[in-house]
Parts: C-alpha cells; structure tokens; sequence
C-alpha cells in the first residue's frame, strides 16, 4: 500500500476508534484493530496528539461549508430564513455518529478541539448572526460589537439544534423523527419567541 493511502486508512480508522473510544483509547489498540504493528502508526503519525490533529482536519475543518459565512449576512432574505438553511445544511453535514461522539469526547477530555471548533461557531455563526438580528430590529442601532447576551440567545438555538444528535448519538435514543422538519421547528420557535420578546418590531 502506498504511503499516502496507508496514512489516509490510518486517519479513517482512528475517526471511528476515537469515537467509540474516547481520546482515551490507545494507539496501540487501534493498531491492533486495524491488524498492523504499532510502529506502522508512528512511521506516520510522531505522536497520538498529531493522529488526533489529522482526525479534527477530517471531522471537522474539512465538513465546514465556507458558504454558510456569506449565508448568514445576505440581507436579501429574512435572518429566520437564512439560519433555518443554515442549520438544515449544518445538521446535514454534522449529525454523524463519529462528528457527535468525538466532538463530546474532546470536550470532556480537554484535548483543545472543541474549543477551536466553538471558536469558529462563534465567530462565523452566532456573532454575526446577532449582529444581524440587532439590524433587522433596529437598523439604525449604533453599530458595536455584540453583547454576551446576545450572543447567548443563539447559542441557545444552537444547541437546541444539536441536541438532537446528543440524544441521538450520545444517549443512544431512538431518535425517529424528519431531522429538516425539526430544525425548521426549533428555529420558527426561536423567532417566534424574539417578535414576541420585541412587539414592535
């Protein structure tokens, strides 16, 4: 096998093992599952942390779809029906046994990769989100960046959004249910509930 093939069954293979592992799990079981010597892992990987590295640019980097930034901010359509898109794609791309389960698992393990995810969750997503929300209510309001509450409010939807899969994923509930129709749901409550906290809008 080529080299660039063997480091490519190795990364595959250590997705589904963290997953169900944990970031606990040993290299030296995944070599072991995967019937080669540990050593191999190491010919390609000089250490677990640079394994774990390449698993977040497969998890993660490589599912985020650069089109959701412009998404968000396009002002030719309503903000409910920007994120209501937003988080069917979203939930498309990321309600995925492996996605959920090693995204729980680096959280608890402090590994550092749930962190930089909810970074870019926070900076592409949830503070222009609520920049936007600020301008349809107001769009004479004083320009500044976004408060922690406001912030907060879409962080809530966010995670109403993504519990879903921790029930699903996590808890091992069976979760029979039409994932689109659900977000669409959860985000028609979610705005729902901002005309009502803002009768003049």
């Amino acid at each position: 096998m080529r080299r660039e093939d063997r480091e490519k069954l190795i990364v595959s293979e250590a997705v589904r093992f963290f997953a169900e592992c944990g970031f606990e799990g040993q290299t030296r079981e995944l070599a072991k599952r995967m019937g080669i010597s540990h050593a191999v892992i190491y010919r390609h990987f000089e250490s677990k942390d640079a394994l774990i590295e390449r698993v977040y640019d497969q998890v993660y980097v490589k599912r985020w779809n650069p089109e959701w930034e412009p998404l968000v901010l396009d002002r030719s359509r309503s903000l409910k029906a920007r994120l209501t898109q937003f988080y069917i794609e979203y939930a498309g791309r990321v309600f995925d046994y492996d996605w959920v389960r090693i995204f729980v698992s680096s959280g608890l393990k402090s590994y550092g990769l749930t962190e930089r995810y909810l970074d870019i969750i926070r900076t592409k997503i949830i503070q222009p989100a609520a920049l936007e929300l600020r301008f349809e209510i107001d769009p004479d309001a004083v320009p500044c960046p976004p408060s922690e509450e406001e912030q907060e409010l879409f962080w809530g939807l966010h995670g109403a959004v993504f519990y879903i899969a921790i029930r699903k994923y996590v808890y091992g509930e069976p979760v029979e249910i039409n994932i689109e129709t659900a977000v669409r749901n959860t985000v028609t409550t979610f705005f729902n509930g901002i005309e009502n906290a803002a009768p003049n809008r």
